[in-house]
């Protein structure tokens, strides 16, 4: 492949952008009226099995159990996660 292919290539990509659970958050508001709660999007993650990365401020041992988030709330943030294309 010609090196001038390949720059014009590397000039038309666009990585795609990080997608961040405020973006997710600002569009399950907008689109059913309701928020979510970051924990629920990062159990909804897990759940699906998506990387998760480490957080600064993680704890071993947690002091309460993690609450499960209502049906309604799941089927939004996975309806969230297929818009912006994650899933």
């Amino acid at each position: 492949m010609p090196l001038d292919a390949i720059a014009e290539r590397a000039k038309k990509y666009q990585p795609k952008p990080k997608i961040t659970y405020k973006m997710i958050q600002e569009y399950v508001e907008k689109k059913y009226g309701f928020k979510v709660h970051t924990a629920y999007i990062a159990q909804v993650k897990r759940s699906l099995g998506l990387t998760m990365y480490d957080a600064p401020n993680a704890v071993e041992e947690l002091k309460h159990p993690r609450k499960r988030p209502p049906k309604e709330k799941v089927e939004a943030i996975t309806d969230a996660l297929k818009y912006f294309e994650v899933i």
